[in-house]
């Protein structure tokens, strides 16, 4: 009985460990991979969707494991990672298969993370690119590459790639009812985010926008046609460029956000309410949800879309 009871002991670790090592590691984030070249190129072939493939030090440095806790774990780029591309994780410490892949691609062993963007003949889509890190970089080079792909980009992929984006400049406008100012100014193209708050005492609407997409003068012509610029205040460096042959352009001073319940007001009471959303999607579902839901429903990834049918 003791033997039996010792063996049964000795048995313990390795089934513990047995367990543990299914556990998806830190570093590679939540989403779910393929692990042979050969297979990724032949259903990139079948499927025409581009390898994403991750090269990565599992188990990792701290700064592997925050890329795959925050990037890689991101619910957009997830979703699109799985449902765009084709996923590839390849161990860049590790022998055998993995160093073969290594070798292949050229990749230095025990390097921090890097993200290739490969079609069926294992040719880079886009340039190799190290140090990309982060959300906003790695959705950009998503976008790049699907369309050098000739494939469909997401518009909630094309969103997060924005809301990340450094190029990104503000406007507050001022208007008779912030409600409707974020959901008329959340409209316009170009206009990422969009926030209700105060300055001067009166109700403002706070943008953030792109000004690849929408130059200032036109933010504002668009603003002014909706009904919803009053006042106009822009950060001091871009006073210059705040050209508007009405209005009276000043500086942005005393900012402050509204109460949570007076944010994206147009989702409240819908199926969208119980959606977890990032603050770009929530701008534009927020912007056509009461008028246009099939519109609304274009900036949500697949399951979101499935979410809000059945809360419908």
């Amino acid at each position: 009985m003791k033997l039996a009871v010792l063996s049964l002991f000795l048995m313990l670790p390795s089934l513990s460990c047995s367990a543990a090592s299914t556990e998806q590691p830190v570093e590679a984030g939540t989403v779910h991979w393929g692990r042979v070249l050969e297979t990724a190129l032949a259903s990139s072939g079948q499927s025409g969707k581009p390898v994403f493939a991750l090269f990565q030090e599992i188990p990792g440095c701290a700064g592997c494991k925050q890329f795959g806790r925050e990037v890689m774990s991101h619910p957009l780029i997830v979703a699109a990672v799985e449902t765009e591309f084709t996923p590839l994780l390849i161990h860049n410490n590790q022998g055998g298969r993995d160093l073969e892949v290594l070798k292949r691609f050229g990749e230095p062993a025990w390097n921090y993370q890097v993200v290739r963007f490969l079609n069926a003949q294992a040719e880079d889509i886009i340039p190799r690119k190290d140090q990309v890190w982060d959300t906003g970089g790695i959705a950009e080079r998503m976008v790049t590459s699907l369309t050098q792909a000739n494939r469909p980009v997401p518009a909630y992929l094309k969103l997060l790639a924005a809301e990340q984006s450094p190029r990104l400049k503000e406007a507050v406008f001022a208007m008779y009812c912030f409600w409707t100012g974020e959901m008329e100014l959340g409209r316009i193209d170009g206009v990422i985010t969009t926030e209700a708050g105060f300055m001067d005492g009166r109700e403002v609407t706070r943008v953030k926008y792109d000004p690849q997409v929408i130059s200032l003068p036109q933010l504002i012509a668009a603003a002014e046609k909706v009904e919803c610029a009053n006042a106009v205040s822009v950060p001091a460096m871009d006073l210059p460029t705040a050209t508007t042959k009405r209005l009276k352009i000043g500086a942005i001073s005393g900012y402050r956000t509204a109460p949570k319940d007076d944010q994206k007001k147009q989702i409240s009471g819908t199926a969208a309410a119980k959606l977890t959303l990032s603050p770009s999607q929530a701008t534009k579902v927020n912007a056509w949800i009461r008028t246009d839901p099939a519109r609304a429903s274009g900036f949500l990834t697949k399951a979101q879309q499935a979410q809000l049918k059945g809360g419908s």
